[in-house]
């Protein structure tokens, strides 16, 4: 008894003997038109063809084993250190703790130092002005207002760690102003609970520092230590 082989023709099946039906590599068969089969194969084909990139980097293997085979090697970057490259602690973990408390210890006596030299801030600027008692306790700070109080708290600490006369732009001066700022925003989210647009300001200031001490950790180990220890930061 023949085999039959559902066929689809204007919508209705119907059945054929598998004797009629042509092997897929005969020529009756490449007549008929491609079977399920051939069609994978040629599917397969094409997920497996070499994209652009693809070709570039084989190229470049190639090359670069030319160049090998004759001897010549490409320059290593600078900096480049090979994977098998031993890593060898100098000092033992008892050594980089007591240089990690003689390094807190000098900066603090540094930070002290140099808050022993600032003088008392007043109003307006008139820091520098010579004045009696009586009319210095008219522009002391606590007759001002708050944001008065929180300029002159930004000036002071922007001062402790300025690398220079008039420093605005250096790391850890960034990081005292952007600190300033949060906590001003902090004593306002306290109030109100609800406010999300400070709220939404408030994160991105965190964000913004957090860029700040992750350079400051990577180029200026030792002001990002000092900067940490004196705003109590936990990093």
């Amino acid at each position: 008894m023949l085999g039959l082989r559902g066929v689809m023709t204007s919508g209705v099946r119907r059945a054929v003997p598998s004797s009629l039906v042509a092997p897929s590599g005969s020529v009756m068969g490449s007549w008929l038109g491609p079977n399920t089969e051939s069609s994978a194969v040629n599917q397969q084909q094409r997920r497996t063809r070499v994209t652009k990139t693809k070709k570039i980097r084989l190229l470049k293997q190639k090359k670069k084993a030319e160049l090998a085979a004759r001897g010549i090697f490409p320059a290593k970057p600078a900096g480049y250190m090979p994977k098998d490259t031993p890593i060898v602690n100098a000092l033992s973990r008892e050594d980089r703790a007591r240089e990690s408390r003689e390094f807190d210890a000098k900066a603090a006596a540094q930070m002290k130092d140099r808050m022993a030299e600032q003088a008392e801030t007043l109003r307006f600027h008139f820091t520098d002005l010579t004045m009696s008692d009586r009319v210095k306790k008219l522009f002391d700070l606590t007759n001002g207002s708050q944001s008065e109080v929180v300029q002159a708290q930004k000036e002071r600490g922007m001062k402790l760690f300025e690398q220079r006369e008039g420093d605005t732009g250096s790391s850890a001066v960034q990081v005292i102003a952007i600190t300033t700022r949060i906590q001003q925003l902090q004593t306002h989210m306290r109030t109100h609970r609800k406010d999300n647009s400070t709220k939404r300001g408030l994160d991105a200031l965190y964000v913004r520092r957090r860029k700040l001490l992750d350079y400051m950790e990577r180029r200026e180990f030792e002001s990002y230590r000092r900067v940490v220890k004196t705003l109590g930061l936990i990093r």
